[in-house]
């Protein structure tokens, strides 16, 4: 596997990120509540596998994501939230919970959306990811979505 780093321009200092983790998604069942005179909802559930340097799984069946989408198409946010089960790099069996909230953009000629990150392992060795400077993306695919996740270094 080839490693990803780059170099991101942020308040005129450049940062490092490297590529920690790739969630392949596959969309489940869909709930939509329509609204003509405001916000609509919809909440998309989703299974999948985790590849990476760091970690390798699978996403457990209870992950969602939640997207609120404005009357005039003026914003469109989501909150995905999702347990992955697998191993770490060490070979040790562990759960990651990972929380993603972020935007999909207007005009998008980049990924589908950017997200910031959060989560919360209960492996040892990948205990730095619990307070890691993280970024998403989401690029999509023929099966549903890979949501890239970045860590700064």
């Amino acid at each position: 596997m080839r490693e990803e780093r780059f170099t991101q321009e942020r308040g005129g200092t450049a940062m490092e990120w490297e590529e920690a983790l790739t969630v392949h998604v596959t969309i489940g069942h869909t709930s939509e509540l329509r609204n003509s005179d405001g916000d609509s909802v919809v909440m998309i559930s989703f299974g999948g596998r985790a590849t990476g340097k760091y970690f390798e799984g699978d996403v457990l069946e209870s992950g969602v994501d939640t997207q609120i989408i404005g009357a005039s198409g003026g914003h469109h946010s989501l909150s995905a939230r999702y347990m992955l089960r697998g191993q770490d790099y060490t070979g040790q069996d562990c759960e990651l919970y990972i929380e993603n909230n972020g935007r999909v953009p207007r005009h998008s000629e980049g990924p589908l959306f950017r997200t910031t990150p959060r989560v919360i392992t209960n492996s040892r060795a990948l205990s730095f990811l619990n307070d890691a400077l993280l970024a998403g993306e989401g690029i999509p695919t023929e099966s549903g979505v890979d949501i890239k996740i970045y860590r700064a270094l």
